[in-house]
Parts: structure tokens; sequence; C-alpha cells
């Protein structure tokens, strides 16, 4: 196996929130380099789901200012076997940009900043599997241990709503703002 290969399921499928086993066996969280870069630029959303989520360019630009500034990023794609079918982006104690007071769950907690399954591959299960791969990534604690793992959306997006309220993720009104994501938290 091609040595940027990073993460495998290992066959334990036992969440501690939900019982969820993965479809898709030969799911895997590859590092993003050189050698993958061009292929995960090209996939994308539907046209109605493009405001949701930023394209993956943006995303690995942003990484890489975040780790250049020596902060946590890691972006993976998400292959099935060989094939690109998502990107997802993952960072560690992001306070920056919020409005007033930094919320507990975001001060040394991990972020699932991006995730896009692309188009082509949507209703096939890899939404459910690709979430349940990068947690159970984010569980291994790559950055340090931490008690939450949070993410924001639209509010506006039911799709991703529902998909990660099925894993246990708690929607914080509290912290949520007219006009910007809702922010949604996980206990890890």
């Amino acid at each position: 196996m091609p040595k940027r290969y990073m993460w495998m399921n290992d066959g334990d499928n036992k969440m501690t929130d939900k019982s969820y086993e993965i479809k898709n066996k030969n799911l895997r969280l590859v590092k993003v380099d050189t050698d993958n870069f061009y292929e995960l630029s090209l996939l994308s959303v539907n046209d109605d789901q493009k405001g949701f989520v930023a394209d993956n360019v943006f995303s690995l630009a942003l990484a890489y200012a975040t780790v250049a500034e020596g902060r946590f990023a890691q972006a993976f794609g998400i292959y099935d076997g060989d094939t690109p079918v998502g990107f997802v982006m993952i960072g560690f104690n992001n306070v920056f940009g919020c409005k007033d007071e930094v919320p507990d769950f975001i001060k040394n907690n991990y972020l699932i900043w991006r995730f896009m399954i692309d188009k082509k591959y949507q209703k096939k299960g890899y939404g459910k599997d690709g979430v349940k791969l990068v947690l159970d990534y984010i569980r291994t604690f790559p950055a340090g241990k931490a008690e939450y793992c949070w993410l924001s959306y639209e509010p506006e997006n039911e799709t991703a709503r529902e998909l990660y309220r099925f894993f246990g993720f708690k929607e914080r009104e509290d912290y949520y703002y007219e006009g910007y994501e809702m922010p949604a938290v996980l206990k890890l």
C-alpha cells in the first residue's frame, strides 16, 4: 500500500454514540499531497449545494495557511480503493473567527472543518461512511487529547444536519448568530 494511505478502518466499527458499520469496506482517508492534489481539486458538489461548502482548492489553501501559522490542520481525500469520492479537513484548537468569547467546545478540541462528497458519489453511503471514518481517526487524537469534536453548517442544509445528528452531534443554538453557520458538538 502506498505511504500516503494514512488511515483505514481497522474493522472495529463500534461507536460509543451510535453503532454504525461502514458499508464501503475499501474506504480510506488519504493525506493530500502532490500526487493527489489535482484529482481532489476536481471534486465538486451539486450546484444547489455550492453555497454550503467551500471548494477544495480554497480549503487546501486555508489548511496550508493554518499550518504555516503553526496551528494544526490536516486535509484528506476520502477514497474508495483508488477512487477519490470526497474530501475532509480537520483542525484542532481553532479559536480564530469567534465573535465574542471562545466557547469551551472549541478550545483544545477537534473541528471537522470541511467535509464533502463529490456529486457523482452522493446517495451511495459515502457520507455516513466518511464521517464514521474521520471520527475514528479523530479519536486517535492526532494533535492531542480532546473532549469534543465540533463542526458547523448552514442552518438550511438539512442533509448535513441529519448526517451529523445521526452520529450524535448536538446543535449549539446558544452560539448561533444570524447569518453565520450553526455549530454542532459531539462528545468524544
